[in-house]
């Protein structure tokens, strides 16, 4: 006797097998789901009209904590409006965690380790955030602020997979450079066939009308790349082993892998990385590195940003607000507001001096951040390009690297920046133990396991961002285990004081999170100042 399957259990199934890709291939074709339009919040920015309306100018001042991309977004915003903004912001640079790493560029950990960028003088490397997916605020600002982008190469079919034998992955593809074109079409032909299978023995005809039935047949040999019989024999998708040319070349298509060495190497749960709505391409990153939005956005704003500027209490009255800040040695600077913007992570404004009520200091101090890191590597070939024909993308490792990524700028020229690791959790944490030094010695070794002794031969210099251990930021971005009373408070003023930054956001580790919770904050501010 035959299973019966619905079309629910039919999905179900395919999409353990081919992921939510597949099953929404075959959605489509039933026209039982139609793509969604995606829209943007409509952002109203405030003006110096809203005021004129009301028969006064406008001469609030506010204070913004923190020159990262919300606090740099709050000030740009608000001084539209005629409000007088100044910036005080720890570091000497505007960003963030936006940090772009150039020749010169220095950090000096939290344990008072100082590293000093080596790298060429027109190459650098993205510490922070690299990509910019092309439905994010992020680039409303970048057109607006002329800054010029160009594509990320986020998805390449030509880098590679690479794990190792780990007690979870094994056979015979572990421990194996393989190209990710040759993976994903075997993976997809071997699904296709085995799906084929399904429906050809009738097993779905109770529930299939015959013509959805042939459309899912075509659309498996489609997808599939299915032979005439609906078996997978591999195809041109995957690769070839002689590349096809001129004369009497046509090609030499390499054999598929073994279905079971597949399956066993896990491959497969690296394909929906694609398919997330941030990580779909295309994706875009700034001509010159990330950092040129920050700094863009630094020098259209008429107030003063007040670098090295450490904040070392907050008092928040029915007047206004008073921040006292230390700088360049000098202590009890005194500055005062009628508002302020605060935009410093919640873990590090927790162990601040504030007027703020127990409840919210106790909201702070429970926000916990990814640990991450990055390792930008310098080499004097790209040998990536060269050797491996790789211009841009990501390889996906299960070592402790996480990902390399190639750079997707300078393409053909000399030498090249990649990064040599991309890490979070206990990866990143593991790396934070090492020196500057043994953290290059292990990215080189765990990355000559991908592409050989050209790894080592071709170094030049590298540079390390542990962003646990990095001063004023103390984490990658916030993790929230659900966002509900802590996240409520942080979301309103404390008394004359906004919070902004992209743990406020349902996008977080993205700028995109950034701009609107800047946004919002602005919106919220600048409304009760016109009903005061």
């Amino acid at each position: 006797m035959v299973a019966r399957l619905t079309r629910r259990e039919f999905l179900y199934a395919l999409a353990a097998v081919g992921g939510a890709g597949a099953a929404l291939g075959t959605l489509e074709i039933w026209d039982l789901v139609t793509p969604a339009a995606e829209y943007q919040v409509p952002f109203d920015p405030p003006r110096k009209s809203d005021f004129s309306m009301r028969g006064r100018g406008n001469d609030t001042t506010v204070l913004i904590l923190g020159a990262g991309i919300a606090g740099l977004t709050a000030a740009y915003e608000l001084e539209k409006a005629g409000y007088r903004c100044r910036i005080l912001e720890a570091r000497l640079r505007p960003g963030g965690r936006n940090w772009t790493v150039r020749r010169g560029s220095t950090d000096t950990d939290l344990d008072g380790v100082e590293q000093i960028a080596r790298f060429s003088e027109d190459l650098y490397m993205n510490a922070g955030p690299a990509r910019i997916p092309q439905h994010h605020t992020t680039l409303e600002y970048c057109r607006e602020l002329g800054v010029p982008i160009e594509p990320f190469t986020n998805v390449n079919a030509d880098a590679y997979y690479f794990n190792e034998e780990d007690g979870r992955f094994s056979g015979g593809l572990t421990g194996r450079t393989v190209r990710q074109r040759a993976v994903k079409a075997d993976y997809v032909g071997y699904t296709s066939e085995l799906l084929a299978k399904v429906v050809n023995q009738g097993a779905l005809d109770a529930e299939l009308s015959p013509a959805d039935r042939e459309a899912m047949i075509e659309f498996l040999r489609a997808v599939g790349a299915l032979g005439p019989d609906d078996r997978y024999l591999g195809s041109g998708r995957r690769g070839y082993r002689n590349p096809p040319g001129a004369g009497n070349r046509p090609g030499v298509v390499s054999p598929p892998f073994d279905l079971s060495d597949l399956l066993a190497a896990g491959f497969g749960h690296y394909f929906p990385f694609e398919l997330e709505w941030d990580q779909a391409m295309m994706m875009f990153q700034p001509v010159g590195g990330m950092d040129r939005l920050p700094y863009a956005l630094a020098r259209a704003l008429e107030g003063e940003i007040v670098y090295s500027a450490e904040v070392r209490s907050i008092n928040s009255t029915d007047e206004g607000v008073e921040v006292i800040y230390t700088r360049d040695g000098r202590n009890g600077i005194q500055v005062r507001a009628d508002y302020a913007v605060c935009t410093i992570p919640p873990r590090i404004l927790a162990r601040i001096n504030s007027t703020f009520t127990p409840e919210l200091k106790r909201g702070l101090a429970s926000v916990t951040t990814i640990p991450t890191a990055k390792m930008g590597l310098e080499f004097r070939r790209r040998f990536w390009e060269e050797d491996d024909q790789i211009f841009g993308g990501i390889t996906n490792t299960n070592l402790d690297i996480g990902t390399i990524w190639y750079p997707s700028s300078g393409f053909l020229s000399k030498r090249g920046i990649l990064i040599g690791y991309y890490n979070y959790f206990d990866q990143a944490l593991s790396y934070d133990e090492l020196s500057p030094t043994e953290r290059i010695e292990r990215a080189i070794a765990q990355g000559g396991k991908v592409h050989g002794d050209v790894y080592a031969r071709e170094f030049e210099t590298g540079f390390s961002a542990q962003w646990n251990r990095i001063k004023y930021s103390e984490g990658g971005w916030a993790l929230w285990a659900d966002r509900g009373e802590n996240y409520r408070l942080l979301t309103q003023p404390q008394g004359r004081v906004y919070f902004a930054g992209d743990h406020l956001s349902y996008v977080t580790s993205w700028q995109h999170g950034a701009f609107e919770s800047a946004r919002q904050a602005v919106t919220d501010l600048h409304q009760r100042v016109l009903s005061a």
